[in-house]
């Protein structure tokens, strides 16, 4: 069967453990060059170590692949065009690029920090625009590229205790349309992928209660090797007509997310007073809100 990636250079950010990982190793299966991206921090985003980067990229030459490690945090502009020029210097082209890198500081809204809120959208938000924005350019040379960025259903549905980490999801849903909208005439193409899979980050929920730790149980049977064949596709030129949409990956299951588009409207010809607001908007509207739903809510069958 041929390698749908053969010859292609792609970066993942955050490639030594978990999601990242299986994505770097299943690239070099499929024939890419990998720039397996990671400082090696904890999962707040704290110290750093060279081993992770360094395991996978050992991991991936002894399968009889070709990668290089790179250790530069996505968080800093200067930095993030760097593991870009490790690419180019290394394979002398880059042809796709994964924003997985992320770190977690949940807290409830009121109890969250400045700092906290700060550092999970330089890392999240910040960063998949720094890796994005070094990429473009090459991209915008060679006439092809593509991106793959990583969001949330804590964006795109809503979970407790992760105002930072949601803002930032949700806010790479946009950067990736528009990066899909302004770079399609040059044929680079730009996806998200939502993943739903058991990982460092995720060992971070609680489990206190009896449903909390079954539904833990349940997350455990996602492994992260379940995420990386829809990534592998949209960095190839199989998926040269896919590009602006929002995927969730959960288990065998592949789900096209929807994206913001008018439910309902109301109008009056004299226009509105707030008191007519109250009186006839609201009320029509209201049988459309949606409530204040969490993932599980929303993904509440067992993974498949």
């Amino acid at each position: 069967m041929s390698k749908l990636l053969q010859d292609k250079v792609v970066i993942v950010t955050g490639a030594g453990r978990g999601i990242g990982r299986e994505i770097a190793l299943l690239c070099a299966a499929e024939g890419a060059k990998v720039v397996v991206n990671d400082p090696g921090g904890a999962s707040d985003g704290s110290g750093t170590s060279a081993a992770p980067a360094e395991e996978v990229v050992e991991e991936i030459k002894k399968r009889g692949g070709t990668a290089v490690a790179n250790f530069e945090s996505v968080a800093e502009a200067i930095p993030a065009s760097r593991i870009v020029k490790t690419a180019t210097d290394h394979f002398g082209r880059l042809d796709g690029v994964v924003n997985n890198a992320g770190i977690l500081r949940d807290m409830i809204f009121h109890k969250m920090s400045v700092e906290a809120f700060e550092a999970v959208i330089k890392v999240h938000l910040l960063g998949s625009f720094y890796v994005a924005h070094a990429a473009a350019r090459l991209f915008r040379e060679q006439e092809s590229g593509s991106f793959v960025h990583f969001t949330s259903t804590s964006g795109l549905i809503g979970n407790y205790g992760q105002a930072n980490y949601a803002a930032a999801k949700l806010g790479i849903v946009g950067l990736s349309k528009s990066i899909a909208l302004d770079m399609h005439r040059f044929n680079v193409r730009s996806n998200c992928v939502s993943p739903f899979a058991w990982s460092r980050m995720i060992g971070t929920i609680p489990t206190e209660t009896e449903a909390e730790r079954e539904r833990v149980e349940r997350m455990k049977q996602m492994g992260p090797e379940k995420i990386a064949p829809v990534v592998a596709y949209l960095l190839s030129d199989a998926a040269k007509d896919v590009t602006g949409q929002v995927f969730a990956v959960r288990m065998n299951e592949i789900v096209l997310m929807g994206q913001s588009r008018p439910i309902r409207s109301v109008h009056r010809g004299e226009g509105w007073t707030p008191q007519t607001v109250a009186e006839h908007a609201m009320p029509a509207l209201k049988p459309s809100f949606y409530k204040l739903d969490r993932s599980a809510d929303i993904f509440s069958w067992d993974p498949i």
